[in-house]
């Protein structure tokens, strides 16, 4: 892994998604949509998720992003990671598996409980499901 480059973030679903790093603003793609996540560099390779988020269009969003000063100012963040993603349904799959996941700070996230908190893309729930149903199998033995 390079310093600054790609880094994977790992989902609620266990998949591993690639980002590419930006430090600046010419390294956002132009006309794309995609996932964003804001990031704060711990001790050179210890990365903690701020910020998870969608776009439409990642230059613009990004750019112009209302959490970006607090993310900055506030939490430290370095960087922000991006990864292209053309359709907005798994945009939505995506960013879901990556916030149920990483439960970053500065989105509103909230600890799943049961059946009520099930993800809501059926991808997701399909995982969610399967999970829960060997955790209680380990529970029961």
């Amino acid at each position: 892994m390079m310093f600054f480059g790609l880094h994977s973030w790992r989902g609620e679903s266990g998949r591993r998604y690639m980002f590419k790093s930006v430090l600046t603003k010419h390294g956002l793609p132009e006309d794309s949509g995609g996932i964003y996540i804001f990031v704060r560099r711990r001790w050179a390779f210890f990365l903690e998720p701020l910020y998870v988020g969608k776009a439409a269009n990642l230059r613009d969003r990004v750019l112009g992003h209302e959490k970006w000063g607090s993310a900055w100012w506030l939490h430290g963040a370095t960087e922000q990671h991006v990864k292209q993603i053309k359709s907005e349904a798994e945009r939505r799959v995506v960013e879901e598996d990556l916030i149920r996941a990483l439960r970053p700070k500065m989105n509103d996230v909230h600890i799943p409980r049961g059946l009520a908190d099930a993800p809501n893309s059926e991808q997701l729930r399909k995982i969610w499901d399967w999970k829960r149903m060997f955790m209680r199998r380990d529970a029961q033995a």
